[in-house]
């Protein structure tokens, strides 16, 4: 690796270390399914939209919950604060597509009709709205980050 490419990738590190998020690749539901569920919890409070989630009938609800969770989790373990004391709320949400398997399906008189069973990617990232616990959780990972240099 070349010396630009290392100095970027230590600050993408560095940037990813203050930054609570889950990533959920592949998942085996189409982009337009799950994004229907994601508006609906999109900036809501954590424990809510996990009752939300909860409730909710659709299958990439489930999906959600789990990566909902894992994100607090996640926080839960860079920060050591507990999740639910921090006034954690869903700051960014989004859905990209993902790869299409191709299939094809039997059609009438000879032909065939090609089915797109598609997945997506999400990404969530989660943030306190309570402006102490952010300058709490920053010295926590500097102090963290200081000690393992």
């Amino acid at each position: 690796m070349g010396a630009r490419k290392r100095i970027a990738a230590d600050k993408r590190k560095e940037a990813n270390k203050v930054r609570f998020f889950a990533k959920l690749n592949n998942c085996p539901t189409s982009p337009m399914k799950m994004r229907l569920v994601a508006d609906i919890v999109r900036g809501q409070d954590v424990n809510k939209a996990l009752d939300i989630l909860t409730h909710m009938g659709k299958e990439a609800a489930g999906r959600l919950y789990k990566l909902v969770r894992s994100a607090a989790d996640n926080f839960e373990q860079k920060s050591g604060l507990k999740a639910d004391e921090s006034e954690l709320f869903i700051k960014t949400i989004f859905v990209d597509g993902g790869a299409s398997l191709k299939r094809i399906q039997p059609a009438p008189q000879g032909r065939a009709y090609r089915k797109r069973k598609r997945s997506n990617h999400v990404t969530v990232e989660l943030e306190t709205r309570n402006e102490s616990i952010k300058a709490q959780v920053l010295s926590k990972i500097e102090t963290n980050s200081n000690e393992n240099e």
